[in-house]
C-alpha cells in the first residue's frame, strides 16, 4: 500500500467505509456471486486512480458489479466517498498490487470487462521492463477474462501505446478490436485525472480495446 497525502476526509471515509466496501488480500479464488449476492456482469479496474472512471460505471450501471484495485490509499479514499454518497452497493475495492490479487483471488474466466487507463508509463528507457503490460501480465488478463470478454486500455505516453501495441497484437488469446488503425476513437469512459494532466502537456490520449478469443 502507498499512504500519499490522506485529506481528513478521505480519512475518515476509509475508517468508516472500507468495512462495507473493503475487501483483504486474497488466498484463494474469491466467489464473487457470494461477494455480492447475485450473478451480474461482473468488470475490473486495476490501478484506478482518483476513481473517476470506476464511480461513473457503479453508480450508471446499478445491474452490474465492478471491482477496482489501487495501491495509493487516497484514491481509495476518494473512491469510497462517492461510492457512498450515490448509495452504490455494487462495487468492492482492494488497496494491494494488482498481480498479487489477480493471481490469488480471480479464477478463470471470472470476469466479462477489464480496464487499465493511465497506468504509470515509465518513460525511462530503462525503466521499460517496470511497465505492467508485458506478455506475462497479458496472459494473467486473459486468464480471468471470460471468452468474448473486453480488455479495455489508455495511455497518453505514444510511446507506451506503441508497447501495449506491440506486446497485445502479438499475444494468441487477443484480438485487437479498435475500429481506427487499431485504436478506438470513441472509448466509453469518462475522463480522468490523469488524462487531463497529460492533455495540459500536450500529450495525445491513446485508447485500445481486445477481445480475449
Amino acid at each position: 500500500m502507498r499512504e500519499g497525502r490522506l485529506t481528513p476526509g478521505q480519512q475518515k471515509n476509509l475508517d468508516a467505509l472500507w468495512p462495507r466496501y473493503g475487501l483483504d488480500r486474497p488466498s484463494a479464488p474469491i466467489d464473487w456471486d457470494d461477494v455480492f449476492e447475485r450473478t451480474a456482469p461482473r468488470t475490473l479496474e486495476i490501478g484506478f486512480g482518483a476513481g473517476e472512471v470506476l464511480a461513473d460505471l457503479a453508480i450508471s450501471k446499478p445491474d452490474e458489479d465492478f471491482i477496482g484495485i489501487e495501491v495509493y490509499r487516497a484514491g481509495v479514499g476518494r473512491l469510497l466517498g462517492a461510492l457512498d454518497a450515490a448509495r452504490a452497493g455494487n462495487a468492492r475495492l482492494f488497496n494491494v498490487d494488482a498481480v498479487d490479487v489477480l493471481a490469488g483471488g480471480f479464477g478463470d474466466a471470472s470476469l466479462d470487462n477489464v480496464l487499465l487507463y493511465f497506468p504509470d508509463p515509465w518513460p525511462k528507457k530503462r525503466h521499460h521492463k517496470r511497465r505492467i503490460v508485458q506478455p506475462a501480465f497479458a496472459s494473467e488478463i486473459a486468464r480471468v477474462l471470460k471468452p468474448g470478454g473486453l480488455w479495455r486500455l489508455a495511455t497518453d505516453w505514444a510511446n507506451y501505446a506503441e508497447h501495449m501495441r506491440e506486446v497485445l497484437d502479438a499475444h494468441p488469446d487477443f484480438d485487437n478490436v479498435g475500429d481506427r488503425d487499431g485504436f478506438v476513437s470513441e472509448p466509453p469512459r469518462t475522463g480522468t485525472r490523469f488524462e487531463s494532466r497529460g492533455l495540459r502537456k500536450g500529450h495525445a490520449v491513446f485508447d485500445m480495446a481486445y477481445r480475449r478469443r
